[in-house]
């Protein structure tokens, strides 16, 4: 009796019947079961495709790399550009301008202090003064630049304290009066803290703060005389205009460095297939491989800086672009152009959204671009006003997501500025190139003839606005 064929034995008796025939023949017969003729560059177009999703996926090691070699090896451009050791902080003395160009759509709301942390060795502890009078964080985010955790006035409140923050693999005893916070994902990471100022005339007062924040080795913890090891050598990324796979072996050594945490196994395999990973190396893969990638790189570009300006996965409510509920942590989430464009291009480092909201205005109340060249009001009831336990402001970003320049030299205004008030108690602010007059430009945020977008920072957002049913007012364009 015949049986039935199983599908396996199909599927080899076809392979075999391909195999045995003239190139020619074997591609009528693939061509018979896929609908489309053999393409000899199906490698390159694999790379290609492949390789798009690799570097946004893989985008944060390289941008984190650039930004770390920048603030530890080169002399800094100005002031406002941080620049220290390895381990060790800096601590912005002055507000930040339109004369920071380092990108991540920065606030002059706070004061920064920042440090590049290596606790492949050893843990580190931080240790913070009692600060009650103001808000304060200190964000700790992976080289993937998702968070791991929180030092501050909402997580573990305002008294002096000391906690120590280990490597991924660490195992050890904590020292007395030391408490710890979540491992690091990766064996570097960003430390970030925010200190919030209420204008020049603070900057003693928070520089007093600032200089109490200390970063120890936990072989060192105890001693008085205690240091960091001063260190400058971090490796430059490769240079992408003598090698076209440039980006892609910074992507690979920074990988190679900080492995990805846990989770992401089954796609750092196969982005290995094309050469890129921990470990991998690049100039080892096929000609049509590397064609492909180089390709790849052009367009992963575009989808990080269009994710980045557009608000990937995001909702839009009035023109205004909520991020996603997986802000900060959105590798978590397996969402990695919002990783990439948002959390690490747009932002450095960004915080969730029960420490910090971030709406963003792209469009005005007709779904139009914002553009320097129109003129534009937005208007807040006394009912309308931000509900936050913190602090709001309001403040304008170019396209490179940096501050505007503009003669007033004012790059935000909120619920800590001298507003002039509507006869209700509500509030318009007028975004615009040129001043309102002398009446409203106390209101004014300048910007530029170019496209814009806003950013609305509510830190300690309430449950309203965690829950969007408060939701801030369309901008509407001055006819």
């Amino acid at each position: 009796m015949i049986r039935a064929c199983p599908i396996p034995l199909l599927i080899l008796l076809v392979l075999t019947a391909v195999a045995a025939s003239p190139s020619s023949a074997a591609e009528k017969q693939v061509s018979r079961v896929t609908g489309v003729a053999g393409d000899p560059d199906w490698a390159e177009e694999y790379a290609y495709t492949l390789g798009v999703q690799a570097y946004t996926f893989a985008f944060p090691w390289y941008y984190n790399q650039l930004l770390r070699w920048l603030w530890i090896s080169q002399p800094p451009r100005n002031e406002r550009t941080p620049s220290m050791p390895m381990n060790a902080f800096w601590h912005s003395r002055n507000l930040i301008d339109a004369s920071y160009r380092d990108g991540g759509s920065p606030n002059n709301d706070v004061l920064y202090s920042v440090a590049w942390v290596d606790v492949s060795e050893e843990p580190v502890i931080v240790s913070v003064p009692e600060i009650k009078d103001r808000y304060y964080s200190v964000h700790l985010a992976g080289y993937d630049v998702d968070n791991f955790d929180y030092i501050g006035t909402r997580n573990t409140g305002t008294e002096a304290g000391h906690y120590l923050i280990a490597g991924p693999d660490w195992e050890g005893t904590l020292p007395a009066g030391v408490k710890a916070v979540n491992s690091s994902t990766t064996p570097m990471f960003l430390l970030l803290v925010r200190t919030l100022i209420d204008g020049s005339q603070e900057l003693d007062a928070v520089h007093a703060i600032q200089d109490q924040f200390r970063l120890t080795p936990l072989s060192q913890w105890g001693d008085p005389n205690a240091s960091m090891p001063e260190s400058r050598d971090v490796w430059a990324p490769y240079n992408a205009k003598t090698d076209p796979l440039a980006d892609w072996k910074t992507i690979n050594r920074a990988m190679t460095d900080n492995p990805p945490p846990p989770g992401s196994e089954s796609l750092v395999r196969l982005f290995g297939k094309i050469g890129i990973g921990p470990g991998q190396d690049v100039e080892k893969v096929g000609d049509a491989t590397k064609r492909g990638l180089v390709r790849a790189l052009e367009a992963g570009k575009r989808v990080v800086t269009g994710a980045a300006t557009f608000a990937a996965s995001s909702t839009l409510y009035n023109g205004w672009s909520y991020f996603s509920p997986a802000h900060g942590v959105y590798g978590l989430d397996n969402d990695f152009p919002a990783r990439a464009g948002i959390a690490s291009l747009a932002g450095i480092a960004t915080m969730e959204e029960v420490e910090a909201m971030y709406p963003m205005g792209i469009f005005d109340a007709d779904g139009e671009r914002l553009v320097g060249t129109n003129k534009y009001t937005l208007r807040f009831t006394r009912d309308e006003m931000p509900p936050v336990d913190a602090f709001w402001s309001l403040t304008a970003y170019g396209e490179d997501f940096n501050m505007i320049p503009n003669p007033m030299s004012r790059h935000s205004l909120g619920d800590r500025s001298s507003l002039k008030r509507d006869a209700d108690g509500g509030v318009t602010f007028y975004v615009q190139k040129d001043s309102p007059g002398a009446e409203f430009e106390s209101n004014w945020l300048p910007v530029a003839e170019q496209d814009f977008t806003l950013i609305l920072r509510l830190y300690l957002p309430k449950q309203e606005m965690l829950e969007r049913t408060w939701l801030p007012p369309a901008l509407q364009k001055v006819q």
